[in-house]
């Protein structure tokens, strides 16, 4: 399907694209959404845009699949504006969202501060998407649902992308924005797939697998629901979402020079977070303030320190940058309390005919836990393994970064070689990049990439004209 930019004849459109660069992004969810958005606000020339993901519809990406209205994102409005430089985007568009105005009347003059269902934020790209493409009459669109399992250089500077319309152009500019990866659109929501022999389960009893918000998400998507069966958190280091401050903490961090050892480091931010405290601030400010200082630190380290962060210390980072609203953090806390859900820190192995086998923490001898229903809610890293990122490897187009969490990238998303050179049209935004630049899953973060790549583009394309 093309689309052609407002008042764009069609008698023209192919001629058109042969004339421009072409601009192919793979994958449709917030990362390649956002990057179609910034590259329409920002190259103020001529070009051709084709969207690649095997899903029909336009999602969210993992980080926002399963979206219900009962879901509510852990970032404030005030943090999700996809307008780089305007931070009130966002919650203008909802004081202009007359349903969602009405139904929230006690947030009124604004909606700043408070955290909203992902379905709104949704709504709310796939418009700014819209709007972005209606003002372009010098821009086409095109949507294609094959999946794209390689990609390689292809006369001289330009990229040819295999998949199963053997037709395909090729094109100047490659974005990858597959964030954990693409997923596919035949395959069972994770929470439907109950155990076979539900009749062995002498309660009900479902397991969720995870530690992040999505198992917090799902937990209470099933009560709400009315399920009233017992629940069991599986984390492999026990660790679930904090919680929010009930405003939003102003970020702050110690002036003085960062040490360089990851011991030191961690002593060093868990001292500024008890001074915080003791000042009538919140350990959530620090880390907020941390996010301005994680990239160069996570840079400073050695390979040997990174590694020992991702094994000991991640998921304990995780748990205090992706936290949970308020409310939902109590809910949580209740159903802890309460007994009804139940945390345990192990290692979720094979599912069984009546359950789960489960290796507990310090232990080697596994059990089984008896449940009719096991979810996995965990957020899998990008699979490096894939035809597509394989083709990138023996292209030379790409490397892993030293902890194969993702591609080696710049903090604009290129692409960088062993050698240290970048690769020429290629880039990776959003989550496909975590091994090199911390928080770069965050929503501030995608955008600021998205719109930096885009002005990239734009600066080779067209050196001569002034992006906005």
């Amino acid at each position: 399907m093309t689309v052609q930019g407002l008042f764009s004849g069609r008698a023209n459109a192919a001629a058109m694209i042969s004339a421009v660069p072409r601009i192919a992004i793979v994958g449709r969810g917030f990362s390649g959404m956002m990057t179609a958005i910034a590259l329409m606000k920002t190259v103020r020339a001529p070009f051709h845009l084709q969207l690649f993901d095997p899903n029909s519809s336009v999602s969210g990406g993992q980080a926002l699949a399963s979206a219900r209205a009962s879901t509510i994102l852990n970032t404030r409005v005030r943090d999700l504006s996809v307008a780089v430089g305007d931070s009130d985007d966002f919650n203008d568009w909802l004081c202009t969202n007359a349903a969602f105005r009405a139904a929230v009347p006690a947030a009124i003059p604004g909606f700043r501060q408070i955290f909203v269902p992902k379905d709104i934020f949704s709504d709310y790209v796939y418009q700014r998407f819209s709007e972005a493409l209606a003002a372009r009459r010098d821009i086409t669109v095109q949507v294609c649902n094959d999946p794209v399992v390689a990609i390689r250089r292809s006369h001289g500077t330009r990229f040819l992308l295999e998949s199963a319309n053997p037709a395909n152009p090729l094109f100047d500019t490659v974005i990858l924005a597959t964030g954990y990866g693409l997923s596919d659109p035949h395959a069972e929501e994770p929470d439907a797939s109950p155990v076979r022999a539900q009749r062995l389960v002498a309660r009900p009893h479902a397991v969720l697998l995870g530690s992040g918000i999505r198992v917090v998400d799902q937990l209470l998507q099933l009560r709400d629901s009315g399920y009233a069966g017992q629940v069991t958190i599986i984390s492999r280091r026990g660790f679930l979402p904090q919680s929010h401050t009930p405003n939003s903490a102003d970020p702050v961090f110690p002036a003085e020079a960062l040490p360089e050892s990851l011991p030191d480091i961690v002593r060093f931010i868990r001292q500024a977070c008890r001074e915080a405290e003791e000042e009538g601030r919140s350990w959530q400010s620090v880390m907020n303030g941390l996010r301005k200082h994680a990239r160069s630190l996570w840079r400073s380290l050695p390979a040997g320190d990174k590694r020992q962060f991702n094994r000991h210390l991640r998921a304990i980072y995780d748990s205090h940058r992706n936290r949970l609203p308020e409310a939902i953090h109590l809910r949580l806390q209740r159903e802890l309390a309460e007994g009804r859900t139940v945390l345990r820190r192990g290692r979720a192995g094979r599912r069984g005919l009546s359950g789960l086998f489960f290796t507990p923490a310090g232990s080697s001898v596994e059990e089984i836990i008896h449940a009719e229903r096991i979810i996995d809610c965990r957020c899998q890293a990008p699979d490096l393994s894939t035809p597509l990122m394989e083709s990138l490897f023996s292209s030379g187009l790409a490397m892993p970064d030293e902890l194969s969490l993702g591609l080696a990238v710049t903090a604009r998303g290129e692409p960088f070689l062993e050698d240290g050179s970048t690769v020429v049209g290629l880039f990776a935004v959003g989550p496909l990049g975590l091994g090199s630049l911390p928080d770069i899953d965050l929503v501030p973060e995608i955008v600021s990439q998205a719109y930096a790549a885009a002005e990239r583009i734009g600066e080779r394309f067209y050196p001569q004209v002034k992006a906005v």
